[in-house]
């Protein structure tokens, strides 16, 4: 599986912004996809995760009620929609693959297919 996010960019505070997620090879082999971000300066962390199958999301509690994380099977693409943004959101964020599901969805070790990022940055 190759993953690729997009989408990312400049946006006020209280702003909105969607990245995406364009999966492609063996889709069928993801069963979990997951987002996460790095801020300059920090530890890389995870938002949330999406199962890819039956589409049950999980959040970080920092972006619980902001963020949404959905899926589209039938285009290979996740999406993570971000709403009510804060400077604190601004990191390079990436998605990640889950492809034998040994750990935890919302641990950044369970993932073993990593896209590149995108820069998210709010600006106050």
């Amino acid at each position: 599986v190759q993953l690729q996010a997009s989408g990312g960019g400049l946006v006020q505070a209280g702003g909105s912004l969607r990245l995406s997620c364009a999966a492609s090879g063996r889709t069928n082999s993801m069963i979990v996809m997951g987002w996460f971000r790095q801020a300059p300066g920090k530890e890389r962390e995870i938002v949330g995760a999406i199962t890819w199958s039956g589409g049950s999301a999980y959040y970080a509690d920092s972006v619980k009620g902001r963020f949404t994380i959905s899926r589209d099977k039938v285009k290979s693409t996740g999406t993570l929609q971000m709403k009510s943004l804060k400077p604190d959101d601004t990191a390079v964020y990436y998605c990640a693959a889950d492809t034998d599901l040994e750990g935890a969805v919302m641990s950044l070790s369970s993932y073993d297919i990593w896209g590149q990022g995108t820069l998210v940055t709010v600006s106050s």
